[in-house]
């Protein structure tokens, strides 16, 4: 971002019609009322305008050909900002939609917004595009991009904006702006023959948007998410500054399809799903086994940590969540149930209620503060059908949760353990890269104003003195408390949301929980919401993208494998098997009649760590021929005791946890 700060005065000037503009670190210029961004950059520095992209007023992004008022701050965008990159993708989604009309006049066009490394636009067309028509589309971009048309910003009223896309035939353009408050100013966009109603913002032509872009496939997208409505067909496409970070994209993109999770689930044979549970996962002993490895670690880092863990009922009264601000606030994603007697049940969506319930009862004092509640609790939230994604998107899942009752004084140093227990858990599953979010308060809400100054100002505190960065995601904070927020960044440079640190006064107060304190009165505690995992299903599933399904020994599901050479080496490759197992070595056992070169290619793809090959030889010497399955490792022979010894303590749970065989 460029360091230099513009600021517009509005004292009087002796030059008529004009406003004075101070540049920190430059002089003071005249400009007349009315000029734009991009003026004042002509006026100070005419030679940087190959390398300005946009414009922040007052820390709002807009466009260069924003029209300037007095007192504004300006700060100017380049390639490096991260800013830049999102008005990119959008120049790039318009751009498409002007080749699609270009080349299908008969096409209307919704919307097309930014979204993750690229873009998409809804289309509503009969024929549905087919490869060959992305081809055209895209190769029709780049002529746009060489014919460098002028991207220009329409200030227009409601009438103007209502004409313009009736006369177009436009039908979703029109049902847009009917949706738009009356009091919203309206923006249109245009480039050559094509017009879009947009906020914008976007650059001066479409020549900068350059030619690292591609178009990747075709959906189906239901127009505003409403099954009912009328389905449309969604481009999606990418867009980069440069070809070799479009390369990079698409690179990574070949990797990923290598490392889905799916695919892992089965050649690994660890779930599956199935249309009769949309959104649930059928666990198979191997996957499940990894799922306990899971919770057998982290259990015992919060014992450690001084945690008690409880379970909570799945199904519970609609009262409760009525109480909690949840029926009200997050019904839209809840499974309800009518019973015969009249009640109405919901099976719960989160686990905080329900274990508010466990600390209410029996008195609470102070000195009993803080508590550590964990919980590996079900949830079920209903989610859109078309949303649902592996073990990433689910319906049904588990959530590592724990909730910390405390006083106000304890909250910060609570908030210190959580995180750096958060951090040293991410640390042993191999995430370094770890990036801290901060979200406020949203505009939804539930508290005082004052409630909400005081935990922000306690997760901020925290932060502070353990001298860690973040970002602010103004307005993110859940509806209860604000939080933070925990990303893993991945073996492909992909971000993953994981753990949260939420701080909460509110849903304490609702549901009736309070603690009696040093003068004797009765005062509601400071609850923190904490989950490492998030949900134990989505967990493992970038696990196992992380690391392209060859997990760390200690996590692998089946840790090694057995074969044999011969027939006769079964009995005792039964005894070496079960060697492995007594020190809790997860060992499996392959006497098929076989080639043993079979065997290992076999168990290779199904990603098992190490072989342990036994023949006559072995049997005679009561050795083993011990092989790690990473590429280019070599055999070793070694006594039975030594390797099992070796083994097992490779296999052990990582900062001093022991196995859960062990326990």
């Amino acid at each position: 971002m460029d360091t230099c700060v513009w600021v517009l005065s509005s004292r009087s000037s002796s030059v008529s019609s004009s406003v004075e503009v101070q540049v920190v670190r430059g002089g003071c210029h005249h400009v007349p009322y009315g000029a734009t961004a991009l003026d004042v950059l002509t006026l100070e520095d005419e030679k940087r305008l190959a390398d300005v992209y946009a414009v922040k007023v007052n820390g709002v992004v807009d466009d260069l050909s924003v029209p300037l008022r007095a007192g504004a701050s300006l700060e100017f965008l380049t390639r490096a900002d991260e800013e830049t990159l999102e008005i990119l993708r959008h120049d790039t989604a318009h751009l498409m939609a002007q080749a699609v009309k270009s080349l299908y006049p008969e096409t209307k066009v919704s919307i097309g917004p930014v979204i993750r490394d690229g873009f998409y636009y809804d289309f509503a067309r009969d024929k549905p595009f087919t490869p060959e028509d992305l081809e055209r589309i895209e190769a029709r971009m780049h002529e746009l991009v060489a014919e460098d048309y002028a991207i220009e910003r329409l200030e227009v009223d409601r009438d103007e904006a209502r004409r313009v896309f009736t006369d177009a035939d436009e039908p979703y353009k029109v049902e847009i702006l009917e949706s738009i408050p009356e009091d919203e100013s309206l923006r249109l966009y245009r480039q050559g023959d094509f017009i879009d109603l947009c906020r914008g913002p976007h650059f001066q032509s479409t020549g900068r948007v350059g030619g690292a872009f591609k178009l990747m496939k075709v959906a189906g997208a239901y127009w505003r998410g409403d099954s009912s409505r009328e389905m449309l067909q969604r481009i999606y496409g990418t867009a980069w500054f440069d070809g070799k970070a479009l390369r990079g994209y698409l690179e990574r993109l070949r990797e990923a399809a290598k490392r889905d999770h799916r695919e892992m689930g089965k050649v690994m044979d660890l779930f599956h799903f199935q249309p009769e549970a949309p959104g649930a996962v059928f666990w198979h002993d191997k996957g499940w086994t990894l799922f306990g490895v899971l919770i057998d670690y982290l259990r015992q880092r919060q014992k450690q940590a001084g945690y008690e863990e409880i379970s909570t009922p799945e199904v519970i009264d609609r009262s409760l969540w009525e109480s909690s601000g949840h029926w009200q606030t997050f019904r839209e994603h809840m499974f309800t149930t009518d019973t015969e007697d009249g009640r109405v049940f919901a099976v719960k969506p989160m686990n905080c209620p329900g274990c508010v319930q466990v600390f209410r009862q029996g008195t609470m004092s102070y000195r009993d503060l803080p508590r550590r509640m964990a919980e590996f609790g079900k949830v079920h939230r209903y989610e859109p059908s078309g949303a649902l994604y592996g073990l990433m998107r689910v319906r049904a899942f588990t959530q590592d949760d724990a909730h910390i009752y405390c006083t106000p004084e304890q909250m910060e140093d609570e908030c210190c353990a959580i995180v750096d227990m958060l951090l040293s858990v991410y640390r042993d599953f191999g995430f370094e890269d770890v990036r801290i979010k901060f979200a406020d308060r949203p505009q939804v809400r539930i508290g005082s104003d004052e409630a909400w100054t005081r935990l922000e100002q306690g997760l901020l505190g925290a932060l502070k003195r353990m001298k860690l960065d973040y970002t602010h995601n103004v307005g993110e904070g859940a509806f209860y408390g604000p939080k933070l927020e925990f990303v893993l960044r991945d073996a492909l440079g992909r971000d993953w949301q994981c753990g949260t640190v939420q701080v909460d006064v509110n849903l304490p107060a609702r549901l009736g929980a309070f603690y009696v304190g040093a003068d004797g009165d009765k005062h509601h505690p400071v609850m923190l919401h904490r989950a490492l995992f998030g949900s134990l299903e989505r967990f493992i599933g970038i696990l196992l993208e992380h690391y392209a399904g060859v997990l760390p020994l200690w996590l692998a599901p089946v840790q090694g494998v057995v074969m044999t050479i011969t027939e006769e080496a079964n009995d005792y490759a039964e005894k070496v098997c079960a060697a492995f197992r007594s020190k809790g070595v997860r060992m499996a056992l392959d006497i098929r009649n076989e080639k043993i070169g079979y065997k290992v290619r076999e168990h290779s793809v199904a990603k098992v760590p190490y072989f342990v090959v036994v023949g006559a030889e072995e049997c005679r010497e009561g050795t083993v021929a011990v092989r790690s399955s990473k590429k280019g490792a070599e055999q070793q022979s070694r006594p039975l005791a030594e390797a099992v010894a070796a083994l097992a303590q490779e296999a052990r749970m990582p900062s001093g946890v022991p196995s859960q065989e062990n326990v």
